[in-house]
């Protein structure tokens, strides 16, 4: 593990040199490659350094953040091309490439959270420096403050763990699981993923973040940091088992009917940034819901969805900032009969909507079809919710490519425009491994 990170270290030298922003890129889908051919044959944490290791879960998750690191610089040619402090910002995107590598690969629940933390230093400054609007102050205060305020009280219990185990690994925290009860420390061991995810009611960092965060801010929040509250939620899970059997009634209540009402949210949202966001709230309530649930069936699909929603939102971003650079609005006032103007590109709207909206054959499919099947055997009840939920992100899929795709141009405009290179290869490594994955997925695994 420990070469990975020194290859990713090695790169930020190369950041401050004139014209090396495509050699990084290069450099960075061979990392990539190093890492896919490295696949960990074994059920149980391998590859184990003093802090590092990896297993199944961080291995995918680890995949994905070098993925969209890549994609971040293939995306922001326009800082590259506008020279505004295109070494910087390839720094920033490296180190937070370190920062998420180092966070999924940690055995210690410590150095988990240090990292887990850091992450959002490198997020803050893509905010403040490269941000569209003035009000991208306030949205990193926002980020900053809701996810500090949080976890708190996760270090509190962290402490307390290890004042009680002598441990941090993750592997030996299963032997200290009926040692903890009581429900401060239940929420203090959850509340800061809660947050990261993040829960309705809790979420409002989020779209204010993905407004004012350029493109590559949009993809690494949708991408990979959303992601990092679940992966937190399975790791201290073992801890609070048998107290999480009791108590999850509330989050999967909570996080689904939040996920009905931001859905609802997302009908009436005129920016296409915002209606985006609001989308990745309603995905994360339902992997929230799955992982409450406590099963394998559960924990699996939210896995997948994770891995899913990382790629397709990325890419709905990508698309959102292209039709962003040609009309200099996100708003769907504006960004309407796109496929008048961008015929080539309202191919790739539909291709990554229907992702987004679990059709076959995305990976979002089996991660939704999982955890309708694991939420529905927690209890039927729900049933009733996911259908309201499910119908309602089909329909504000459909808003969004209808509102965007069809109608009369905007101020008049006539004149076609075409797609660069980089643009449509950007999108198809997007959607292509979000469609080829899933020819993969043994479903035998899930009926363990």
């Amino acid at each position: 593990m420990l070469s990975f990170l020194c290859f990713l270290i090695f790169l930020i030298p190369l950041c401050f040199f004139y014209d090396f922003w495509w050699l990084i890129c290069f450099l960075l889908f061979f990392v990539f490659f190093m890492m896919f051919f490295s696949f960990p044959y074994f059920f149980c944490w391998g590859n184990l350094g003093y802090f590092f290791g990896c297993d199944l879960i961080s291995y995918g998750l680890i995949l994905l953040s070098l993925w969209i690191c890549v994609l971040m610089v293939l995306a922001s040619e326009s800082v590259f091309r506008s020279l505004y402090f295109p070494g910087f910002f390839l720094f920033i995107i490296i180190f937070l490439a370190v920062m998420l590598y180092c966070t999924f690969s940690s055995i210690s629940l410590l150095s988990f959270y240090v990292f887990f933390e850091s992450s959002l230093i490198p997020t803050l400054f893509l905010i403040l420096g490269w941000g569209y609007q003035p009000e991208r102050v306030q949205a990193g205060i926002y980020l900053l403050f809701y996810t500090l305020l949080a976890s708190l009280p996760l270090l509190v219990g962290i402490l307390f763990v290890y004042n009680n185990l002598y441990s941090l690994c993750f592997f030996l925290l299963w032997v200290g699981s009926g040692l903890f009860s009581g429900s401060l420390f239940y929420v203090c061991m959850i509340f800061a993923f809660l947050v990261s995810m993040p829960m309705f009611m809790v979420h409002l960092w989020l779209p204010s973040a993905h407004v004012e965060a350029p493109v590559s801010g949009s993809m690494i929040l949708a991408g990979v940091l959303l992601k990092l509250g679940g992966y937190g939620l399975i790791r201290v899970f073992p801890l609070l088992f048998s107290f999480g059997l009791v108590f999850s009634f509330i989050w999967i209540s909570l996080s689904l009917v939040g996920g009905v009402f931001v859905s609802l949210f997302c009908m009436r949202q005129t920016d296409l940034s915002s209606l985006i966001a609001y989308s990745s709230v309603a995905h994360m309530g339902m992997v929230i819901g799955g992982v409450m649930t406590l099963s394998y069936w559960g924990v699996c699909s939210s896995y997948v969805l994770m891995i899913a929603h990382g790629l397709c939102s990325s890419g709905l971003f990508c698309l959102s900032n292209i039709s962003y650079e040609r009309f200099g609005s996100r708003s769907l006032l504006v960004n309407k009969g796109l496929i008048n103007l961008m015929p080539s590109m309202a191919m790739w709207w539909f291709l990554l909507s229907s992702c987004n909206m679990a059709a076959p054959p995305s990976l979002n499919l089996l991660g939704e079809v999982g955890l309708l099947s694991s939420l529905v055997s927690w209890s039927w009840v729900v049933m009733f919710v996911l259908v309201f939920l499910s119908f309602f992100s089909a329909a504000y899929t459909l808003y969004m490519y209808s509102y965007s795709q069809h109608g009369s141009l905007y101020s008049g405009l006539y004149t076609c425009s075409l797609g660069y290179v980089r643009e449509f290869s950007l999108l198809f490594l997007h959607w292509f491994p979000l469609n080829l994955i899933i020819l993969s997925v043994d479903v035998a695994v899930f009926c363990v």
